[in-house]
């Protein structure tokens, strides 16, 4: 049965909260799971066009998502002992998003145990020695099965064959682990049966149950007096994880009435300790020193219990017990982990305020304020953190951005704990600034005065006008136009022509300076952007004179000249009508 939790619905900053799901184990390849995007209530026929996706670093081979349709299915089959060992849930997570806009969402997925495994003893032959001083009540450890289910499909309980001697009492651990003492009912007499023989059967408690077997052979051997005793049943000691190979966990110290080998102790851990327990601890048989041997993590597990027993060299030795719960105090040896779920690559820089960049998370595996983080932006960049979903942020913009000014950014962001001393880590992304139409051409002079000597040829450069844009590609590509306007009733288009790519000014006519001496028109720089932007600017053309015309006699003056002035004068006013007449006149 495939079942779904949606924990929360809402957005908030592009992080949306988990959806829960839970799988049972062994499922074969295609066992449908859910549909991610109806769960969430997705438009399913836009999940390409916002390219629905999983995020890269939490991609599992267990599972896989259709992009098409959101459906979420085994890929191939789960062995939750494999993946999770013994632990009571176990998890897999992975994130999809979505962009335009821009949306996170976690995936949990809970693996559920089914009973496939039954339990299992060690050894198929399992030996006890018990003197036959022995009294009732007396406890003796057995050999633990194992089940590596969880739950309920975990080792249940222990049974033996019914008999009048011994019964089992089971018992459970701190870690909810099961174990079973062999309990001496009635006094044994090693001449009357000096071997018992019973079925020991570890149970599970699935559905059905599944059990094993091993065979309990009970030695009963000759007695010796005195059973070691030790000072404390339980000691409690605290250990800080990272502690070296050779620290001293504790120093046990068991006592013997009796003399001479009968009460020398020898120390070892119980056959019930666990492999992980004799991986990390050993015990001085002779001295009962225990010291660390391997590498403890708080993070792997915060305490250990192990079993000890002492038993002493004389014949028929019956074993004293005691537990020794140690507890790891953490030390602050993990550096906060920054893992980027998505990153845009590239933003407008006429992007608003607060327009979501990326998004990221921060772990740190230790515990209490060891663990928790504080998380920041470094140096001058207009963008800031926001908090979004537990360890979540988003790293979105502040304030207007300028490609012109700054056409890509380099973020660094700085995750610190608060153990003593802090650690820190940090993680960049650099973000590149998308071109916008927000700037004009501009040209380089608001007016321009331009000199042409009359009676040029046509089609002549006369001069060059020139515009910038700070904009780039196509909204910094300029090109050059004449705006309409009229001269001496005909159409600037028939004096002067530019070119659109480099504004270049040419004369299509002759010009004479005696029929137009100057004229004025204005012309237009306009980039490719969307939209357009343009500006504009004023060209003066002053017509140049040439000395191209002869001094002319206006009219005859006959004889009559002498009455109304003299040459000179008559010749000053001729000049002064003239314009063409150099000054050798008069």
């Amino acid at each position: 049965m495939i079942v779904l939790f949606l924990l929360s619905s809402w957005i908030v900053d592009g992080v949306v909260s988990q959806l829960h799901y839970s799988v049972p184990e062994e499922q074969d390849h295609g066992t449908f799971v859910g549909n991610i995007a109806e769960d969430l209530g997705l438009d399913i026929t836009k999940l390409s066009s916002r390219r629905f996706q999983t995020v890269p670093s939490s991609r599992n081979p267990y599972l896989e998502v259709n992009l098409e349709n959101g459906g979420l299915f085994v890929n191939e089959k789960i062995d939750r002992e494999q993946i999770c060992k013994q632990s009571a849930t176990c998890l897999v997570h992975m994130e999809v998003f979505l962009e335009n806009p821009l949306e996170l969402f976690r995936v949990e997925i809970e693996i559920m145990d089914i009973n496939d495994n039954p339990p299992s003893f060690p050894e198929t032959d399992i030996t006890i020695e018990i003197t036959e001083s022995a009294t009732p009540g007396t406890r003796f450890p057995v050999e633990s099965a194992f089940d590596p289910d969880v739950g309920t499909n975990a080792l249940r309980t222990y049974e033996m064959t019914t008999n009048n001697y011994f019964y089992l009492d089971v018992q459970t651990q701190g870690d909810g682990t099961k174990f079973a003492e062999l309990v001496l009912e009635k006094s044994l007499d090693r001449e009357q049966q000096a071997v018992h023989r019973y079925v020991l059967t570890a149970v599970d408690g699935g559905l059905p149950q599944r059990t094993g077997t091993a065979l309990l052979v009970v030695k009963v051997l000759d007695s010796n007096d005195n059973v070691p005793a030790f000072d404390q049943s339980v000691y409690t000691v605290n250990l800080p994880e990272n502690s070296p190979v050779g620290t001293l966990v504790i120093q046990l110290n068991a006592t013997d009435m009796d003399e001479g080998q009968n009460g020398e102790i020898v120390y070892s851990f119980s056959s019930h300790n666990s492999q992980r327990v004799r991986e990390l601890f050993n015990i001085d048989a002779r001295t009962g020193r225990v010291e660390v041997i391997g590498e403890v993590d708080y993070e792997e597990s915060n305490s250990y219990q192990l079993y000890v027993q002492g038993k002493d060299l004389g014949p028929n030795a019956v074993p004293a017990h005691c537990k020794v719960l140690v507890k790891l105090i953490d030390v602050n040896d993990n550096t906060p982990e920054i893992i980027f779920s998505t990153v845009t690559e590239s933003v407008s820089e006429q992007a608003a305020p607060g327009t979501v960049i990326a998004l990221l998370s921060v772990t740190d595996r230790d515990s209490g304020e060891n663990g928790q983080t504080h998380c920041e932006i470094v140096g001058d960049v207009p963008f800031k953190l926001k908090t979004s979903f537990k360890n979540y942020y988003t790293i979105v913009t502040d304030g207007l951005l300028d490609r012109e000014n700054a056409d890509s950014y380099t973020i660094t962001v700085v995750a610190k704990d608060k153990g003593i001393p802090s650690l820190a880590t940090s993680k960049s992304i650099k973000v590149q600034l998308s071109d916008e139409n927000d700037n004009a051409p501009r040209f380089m002079q608001s007016i321009y005065d331009v000199y042409v000597t009359e009676n040029n040829v046509p089609g002549a450069y006369i001069y060059a006008v020139s515009a910038v844009d700070p904009d780039i590609g196509q909204n910094a590509h300029i090109s050059y136009s004449i705006l309409e306007c009229v001269i001496q009733g005909m159409p600037v288009f028939t004096y002067v022509s530019i070119n659109s790519e480099n504004g270049y000014l040419y004369a299509l006519r002759s010009f004479d300076y005696e029929q137009l001496k100057d004229f004025s028109f204005m012309v237009q720089a306009k980039d490719s952007g969307t939209p357009e932007l343009s500006s504009n600017a004023t060209v003066n053309v002053v017509i140049v004179d040439q000395n191209d015309n002869p001094p002319s006699v206006i009219a005859p003056l006959g004889k009559k000249w002498h009455s109304k002035g003299t040459f000179a004068q008559i010749c000053r006013t001729w000049v002064l009508g003239n314009p063409h007449c150099g000054y050798g006149c008069g």
